[in-house]
């Protein structure tokens, strides 16, 4: 992850410093670097392959990214306006590497965890200044994945959140603010997904095959334009209420409709029809919005080969 997250910024011009902090013998880190470069190089030349960058400006782009260790004299994190912490998900060697980037890292700069496993609020006392201090949750591959999942604690600045934001937006990722809750948003909803299609298999609905296939050209498609949320608005939230109650008697009580969708329902607050829904569509022109995502739609098809075939002859 630390590789991906240092290419994600020399790709966009922006130096990177990659710190090793486990202790290894001069040769052993002379291998880590090299390792890394090549891993680096190799990534760099797919994004030639396919057209987003020029082999020529490889070694450029290379050049952007230097390495240094927790032994080493000349350490150049105190220079760095945002660390990234990516060291393996064990409590200890959080604790190590907060210490160290305590020690080193200038006092103003912004220190962001990259975890999946530990809470902004349980690491958050492990370093100095925590009003500085965030989890900051990288997608693999960290290089081609737009969006960064971030995590606030009580103490986080809003200056702290707003500074980061600003750079990964510089670098064309996208981002999205959440709570101290387990799993942020993308790994919730994807354990349930994932979960799901395994019972399906399980339970000897379909085949893998059909699984996957089910998901590539129908689930998949349809939320890279809509979200769940929109989706859920744009053909209503009572649809969803009912197809919930039919699923929930029938295979399981786990489907049971969240007490928000039966709260929206109530309150007649199913969507795009009623004009308020997951989200608010008072003021939004709905023939020029469909219109919109409708278009967005027959795009992401077109560029998938998946459209409907047309064929000008009468067929008999």
């Amino acid at each position: 992850m630390g590789r991906g997250i240092a290419l994600s910024y020399i790709f966009a011009g922006v130096p990177a410093l990659l710190v090793d902090l486990k202790e290894r013998t001069e040769i052993e880190r002379e291998e880590q670097v090299a390792n890394s470069l090549r891993e680096l190089a190799g990534d760099l030349e797919f994004l030639a392959k396919v057209n987003l960058v020029d082999e020529s400006e490889i070694e450029s782009i290379l050049s952007r990214v230097s390495f240094t260790h927790r032994h080493a004299d000349n350490n150049h994190i105190g220079k760095c306006a945002i660390v990234y912490e990516a060291v393996p998900e064990v409590m200890g060697a959080k604790k190590d590497a907060f210490s160290y980037i305590s020690e080193h890292a200038a006092e103003e700069a912004i220190v962001a965890s990259t975890t999946s496993t530990f809470l902004v609020t349980e690491l958050a006392d492990l370093i100095t200044n925590s009003s500085r201090f965030l989890n900051a949750h990288w997608l693999n591959p960290a290089h081609l994945m737009p969006l960064v999942e971030i995590s606030k604690g009580d103490q986080t600045s809003q200056s702290t959140i707003d500074e980061l934001v600003s750079s990964l937006h510089s670098i064309g990722k996208e981002t999205v603010i959440c709570s101290a809750s387990p799993g942020y948003i993308v790994p919730r909803i994807q354990a349930v997904a994932m979960n799901e299609a395994a019972r399906l298999v399980e339970e000897g609905v379909a085949s893998a095959e059909d699984v996957d296939k089910a998901v590539n050209f129908g689930f998949g498609p349809r939320f890279a334009v809509l979200g769940l949320l929109e989706f859920i608005d744009w053909g209503g939230g009572d649809i969803l209420y009912f197809a919930d109650q039919y699923l929930s008697e029938k295979v399981d009580a786990r489907y049971t409709a969240p007490d928000i969708v039966v709260s929206n329902m109530k309150n007649q607050k199913n969507g795009i029809r009623d004009g308020v829904g997951f989200f608010n569509y008072t003021d939004v022109d709905i023939t020029e919005y469909r219109e919109r995502r409708m278009k967005d739609f027959v795009s992401l098809l077109s560029h998938r080969n998946l459209l409907p075939v047309y064929n000008r002859a009468e067929r008999k």
